[in-house]
């Protein structure tokens, strides 16, 4: 088989000769360069490289798969990776200067794209947030980044709008996996989360990033760079306040000796998000609604497609229990959520 297919759905740009030979034909690299390609670990939806070129140019190439790397069954068209392209070309007018990577081509036939790489040395914030290496700033710049993107979107929609409005992906990489599945394999949630999905549904008024996390969050310099917009679309800006105060309540949960400081920097986040909207006419009912998506996405990263690979089974357990029972009596304020959900949570450690 040649280094450089015929049929551009078969190249696999983790084949460091293939990729290689596919940036010379393709004309994205001088015939005779030589650029240092290396494989990017820790994706489950893409094949992901580093391009170093000679002229000191870095980029990151990304290649959607149709089948994710989980356990358990999950597929996905390739064709989300150009709906991530048409994010990171809005983002760079919508989101703060220097947050998002900018876009250097899109290949529609090979379902790839290339950005300009997050400047050397940056670290993962998920990794650094596992470490216990919490800071106030960074809490702070998610917050803010995230409120500029609902509410610039907001404010231009007749522009965004026709470009995000299709859902497929965010239906086949959110809501069927995350509650959909999660509703299947907890019934004492199926109600509220089938309720949920139908609210979610009919709920449309800004830009939702859709995997707004720690995870595609890197630290350059101090300041965050955001990625992996595949499944952004125009939709309720409530899903990504739960998906991301979520994460700050499950290494609540993981790291029990910095719970406090977790506990605090999800209240942080959603305070400092919701000084920035307040005055949005979009934003009468959010915090209801991001405390219901919270709970619900707590319960999904521990028995969706997708679970939290830090927790351990006793604390996937715990975290299901918890939520569960506040299914019952759902908060209606975030403070109250993580109130509920971290006192709870300590509770069930000590019994």
């Amino acid at each position: 088989m040649p280094d450089h297919p015929s049929n551009p759905q078969e190249l696999d740009i983790e084949r460091p000769e293939a990729l290689l030979a596919y940036l010379r034909a393709a004309g994205h690299v001088a015939p005779d360069e030589t650029p240092v390609l290396r494989r990017l670990d820790g994706g489950v939806s893409n094949r992901t490289m580093w391009i170093a070129r000679p002229n000191g140019e870095t980029w990151v190439v990304k290649q959607a798969l149709a089948k994710l790397r989980v356990q358990v069954d999950w597929f996905s068209s390739p064709e989300r990776i150009h709906r991530e392209a048409d994010g990171l070309r809005w983002l760079q007018e919508l989101a703060p200067p220097g947050t998002v990577p900018r876009l250097v081509f899109e290949d529609h036939a090979a379902h790839l794209i290339a950005m300009e790489a997050v400047p050397e040395p940056h670290s993962n914030w998920k990794s650094l947030l596992l470490d216990g290496e919490l800071e106030r700033d960074h809490v702070t710049q998610f917050a803010v980044l995230l409120a500029m993107i609902h509410a610039n979107s907001f404010h231009r929609r007749d522009a965004v709008r026709p470009v995000f409005v299709d859902r497929g992906f965010f239906e086949s990489l959110r809501l069927e996996p995350y509650y959909g599945y999660t509703a299947e394999q907890v019934p004492a949630a199926r109600a509220f989360l089938s309720e949920l999905i139908a609210a979610t549904r009919q709920r449309a008024c800004t830009l939702v990033h859709g995997d707004y996390s720690p995870k595609n969050v890197l630290v350059h310099a101090g300041r965050l760079t955001l990625l992996d917009h595949e499944v952004i679309h125009w939709g309720d800006p409530a899903f990504d306040l739960g998906f991301s105060i979520t994460h700050f309540l499950s290494k609540a949960n993981h790291l029990p000796h910095r719970r406090a400081d977790f506990a605090n920097a999800a209240r942080h986040h959603w305070a400092t998000y919701f000084d920035r909207v307040a005055a949005e006419p979009w934003a009468d009912e959010l915090e209801t609604l991001a405390a219901r998506h919270t709970l619900a996405c707590l319960l999904a990263r521990v028995r969706g497609r997708s679970p939290l690979e830090y927790l351990s089974e006793s604390s996937r357990r715990r975290q299901e229990a918890v939520v569960v029972a506040l299914l019952d009596d759902p908060p209606p304020t975030i403070d109250r959520l993580i109130s509920r959900f971290v006192q709870d949570i300590e509770v069930s450690r000590t019994d």
